[in-house]
Order: structure tokens, then C-alpha cells, then sequence
């Protein structure tokens, strides 16, 4: 299936991966722009104001995290790291800044172009999060607030229903363990990570065919969760 041609904003100092990066994105049927520098993007991204932003942290004229910030000043596009980088604090404070994702070079161009997608869908679904998910055998319905697998029902607790909807806001995309506490708990349980690591493998064992290797809820190790589900917002309650 050929993909919705999106314009892409590519900030990497490096011309010759500025290059392979514009081509991938290109073979994919996107349009790409470029920029070297972060002073260089912003021009890029107030002149064509770019559905996707892949931005690497080490430019020559700012740290990439500090050309994160100014973008999101302005504009609420999605953004995509694509660094060296990495260590926890760096993506931490990368995401921090306002990054929706983060990819570590060396990287695959499968993995890079399902980042970009997931990155994406925020700009068609105008991140609006999935009502209903499939993950494996179990469906959730968000909106009803009820759950079903291939034995039957599944009960889940109104924490761990905030929980799922938090990640579903942002499917594909990594969310920093800061913000999934404050969407289910409130500001004030912010360094609360203990609970909610429970509350993940209380979701993994309801959810996941297998809680010892999951393949829905996934961990960014320091950093927070992914979920990635099976189907698309429109999918059919079928529980």
C-alpha cells in the first residue's frame, strides 16, 4: 500500500546521512527537508511547517534538545530523535524537551520508517487516542471501559484503565514514566515509579499472551513505556 506523502523535516549535520535518510523517506512517498543546523531548521520549519520533525541532538550551532524546546514554543509537530546518544538522562531530557520518540544510531530503516508512522498517525488521527484495542487475543474498549479475551472478560481497574489510555494516546511512541504517572495519578505521585511498574506487570498479565516476553507493553529501559497494538483506531469491538 503506498503511504500518505507527509512533509518531513530531516535536521542531521551529516550530509551523507542527511542523504540516506531523505532517500528512505522519499522511497516511502514523503517529501523531505533538509537542514544542517538547528538555526537552519527553524527557518525549514517555519517556512514549510513540516508534519514530521527527525531532529539529531548533536548540531554544530545548539544541542538538538535546545532546538526542540524553540520548535515547540511554536508548533505542536510531531518530533522524532534520531541520535548517538544514549544515555537514559540524554533521552530523558530530549523527550522532556518536547520529542514524542527517540532512535538510537546505528538504527534499521524498518525500524526508523515504524517509528515515523506511528509518529504520523498523530498528524491523521489528530492524536486522538484508540478506543479500541487489540493486543493479541484480549480487546479493550477505552470509551466503555470494558475488556475481553479469548476465555472471556478481563477486569481491569479504573488505574489500570487511565494507564492504557495514556499510552493509547500516543501508540507507537515511547511515554516518558513522568507523564504516564501524572495522566493516572496527578502531579504530586510524579517519582512514583515503583507503582507504576507494578501496575505495567498487573497489565501485561491480564493482557499479554505471554507476561514474561511481551509484545504489546513495551519498556524503554529508564525511560518509560510503548504500547503497540494490533489494529488500527477504527478497529470493531468484537468482545
Amino acid at each position: 500500500m503506498t503511504e500518505a506523502m507527509f512533509n518531513v523535516l530531516v535536521v542531521e549535520d551529516e550530509a551523507e546521512l542527511r542523504g540516506v535518510l531523505c532517500t528512505l523517506l522519499r522511497a516511502h512517498g514523503h517529501r523531505c527537508i533538509e537542514a544542517g543546523s538547528s538555526e537552519r531548521a527553524l527557518i525549514e520549519a517555519r517556512s514549510h511547517r513540516p508534519d514530521l520533525m527527525i531532529v539529531d541532538l548533536g548540531l554544530p550551532d545548539r544541542d538538538g534538545a535546545t532546538l526542540i524546546r524553540e520548535v515547540r514554543r511554536e508548533s505542536a509537530v510531531p518530533i522524532l530523535v534520531l541520535s548517538a546518544r544514549t544515555l537514559e538522562t540524554e533521552k530523558i531530557a530530549a523527550l522532556d524537551a518536547g520529542a514524542d520518540d527517540y532512535v538510537t544510531k546505528p538504527f534499521s530503516a524498518a525500524e526508523l520508517m515504524a517509528r515515523v508512522r506511528a509518529a504520523l498517525r498523530r498528524v491523521t488521527r489528530g492524536g486522538a487516542q484508540q478506543p479500541v484495542l487489540k493486543l493479541g487475543t484480549a480487546c479493550v474498549d477505552l470509551d466503555a471501559r470494558r475488556a475481553a479475551g479469548a476465555a472471556g472478560p478481563i477486569h481491569l481497574t479504573p488505574i489500570e484503565y487511565r494507564i492504557l489510555a495514556a499510552l493509547a494516546q500516543r501508540a507507537g511512541l515511547v511515554v516518558p514514566q513522568r507523564q504516564l504517572i501524572g495522566q493516572a495519578w496527578g502531579a504530586e505521585r510524579i517519582g512514583d515509579a515503583q507503582n507504576l511498574r507494578f501496575h505495567i506487570s498487573r497489565l501485561r498479565q491480564k493482557l499479554e499472551p505471554d507476561a514474561s516476553r511481551p509484545r504489546y507493553i513495551l519498556t524503554e529501559a529508564g525511560v518509560g513505556y510503548r504500547l503497540v497494538p494490533e489494529a488500527a483506531a477504527d478497529l470493531k469491538w468484537s468482545g
